[in-house]
């Protein structure tokens, strides 16, 4: 566009707007009166047609950023932001940084989501910009907008009310702050800074620290389909497993040979030890694949993810075993409640929890952490031994409770 001084379109006099738009047309002209006849013409045939999109400019809804004005590019224009009259669209370039590692951290702590932007060249005074962080859709969940701020005024939306902020510690910074990090908080971020028409972004990827763990509900092997899945692992305070969060567990040894849910709807299962039963011995080490199943239909084992723990799992000392129902009064007694699965995991893997003493859990097994392995005492591998869902009535365990901080 032809270089012109702040103006606001919807407040100028017809015969302004039309004055104006003949000096664009026609910036040769003397005067407006004086006007040649064939750019008149021109410019008369056109103005209504321009006048209407630059009316429908500001609700463009694909349009990131309409404050209502346009500014020059002249260097006689008065540029909001600085008074040199550097030119966004003329040689500046918007970059916006974030790191390429992910970040590792864990539930209910506070994490900061890096995020700064600059341009190139400098520019000799700050503009006004507006921010927007969300998170992008993953497994077919839709995106999430988490914060979006103009100045020093922002607004989180959503789970992340209360707990986003904005940091802008540092000149240009924009980062991200969260607090009280819950399991669906993983995944990866978008930092969006928009300056007018112009827009950069970068991504974060957060992952909260975790161990993955096979489950099979108390009806036995493959009997949950996928909303069912979901389900399971909530009640044992956990998330259906992501591929990646899998995969790490596969590295790190897991080896199981029931299919399972992932985060995605698809099925699959980690082999470190290839063998006859679980995909033959001709196919090497790695995590099998089913592909995607119906959510409905189809039922599996699942594969779900509990992250580190803020509380505490213990092994309650009593004096006798207990049944299911007196092993939840005996955990209330003592302030606490009986421990989920996924919790007794969590305390396995970050606690080092260790005890050779089988124990009742919420969901009515029986289970045991082993940290050290040693004899009479289950496999020789770390790990968390299971005796499935003995009757409940049965006195033969005690009982593993949690109290949160």
């Amino acid at each position: 566009m032809p270089a012109v001084s702040l103006v606001l379109l919807s407040h100028s006099p017809p015969s302004t707007c039309l004055q104006w738009m003949f000096l664009q047309f026609c910036p040769r002209a003397p005067a407006w009166p004086r006007m040649h006849r064939s750019c008149c013409r021109g410019c008369c045939a056109a103005a209504p047609w321009v006048l209407v999109l630059l009316f429908l400019l500001p609700c463009v809804s694909g349009l990131p950023f309409y404050n209502g004005f346009y500014y020059s590019n002249s260097p006689n224009g008065r540029n909001p932001g600085n008074g040199y009259g550097e030119g966004l669209f003329n040689g500046v370039k918007l970059v916006v940084e974030t790191p390429e590692e992910t970040l590792f951290t864990h539930r209910g702590a506070t994490v900061t989501l890096p995020c700064h932007y600059h341009y190139e060249p400098a520019l000799a005074s700050p503009r006004p910009v507006r921010i927007k962080w969300w998170k992008l859709s993953e497994n077919g969940a839709p995106e999430q907008d988490v914060l979006v701020a103009i100045g020093k005024r922002h607004r989180s939306f959503g789970d992340y009310q209360g707990r986003a902020h904005l940091r802008q510690d540092k000149e240009r910074e924009v980062s991200l702050e969260l607090w009280d990090l819950r399991l669906e908080d993983y995944g990866r971020y978008r930092c969006e800074v928009i300056d007018g028409l112009e827009d950069e972004s970068g991504l974060v990827e957060l992952e909260l620290r975790g161990v993955v763990f096979p489950y099979q509900p108390p009806q036995g092997r493959y009997q949950l389909n996928f909303h069912e899945a979901q389900q399971a692992c909530e009640e044992q305070d956990a998330a259906v497993a992501s591929f990646e969060q899998l995969f790490r567990a596969w590295e790190e040894g897991l080896d199981w040979c029931n299919a399972g849910w992932l985060q995605d709807a698809t099925v699959q299962y980690p082999i470190t030890l290839p063998r006859e039963p679980c995909g033959g011995l001709g196919l090497a080490p790695g995590v099998r694949s089913y592909g995607p199943r119906h959510h409905r239909l189809h039922r599996y084992d699942v594969f779900c993810f509990a992250a580190a723990l803020k509380g505490r799992v213990y092994y309650l000392e009593y004096p006798e075993k207990l049944t299911l129902k007196e092993a939840r009064e005996a955990c209330q007694e003592d302030g606490a409640q009986i421990a989920k699965v996924g919790q007794l995991f969590a305390a396995w893997k970050f606690r080092g929890l260790d005890r050779c003493d089988a124990g009742w859990l919420a969901d009515g097994s029986a289970r045991y952490p082993v940290a050290q392995p040693r004899p009479n005492c289950g496999p020789p591998e770390p790990g968390v031994r299971s005796f499935g869902f003995p009757d409940p009535q049965s006195r033969l365990d005690g009982v593993y409770c949690y109290r949160p901080r």
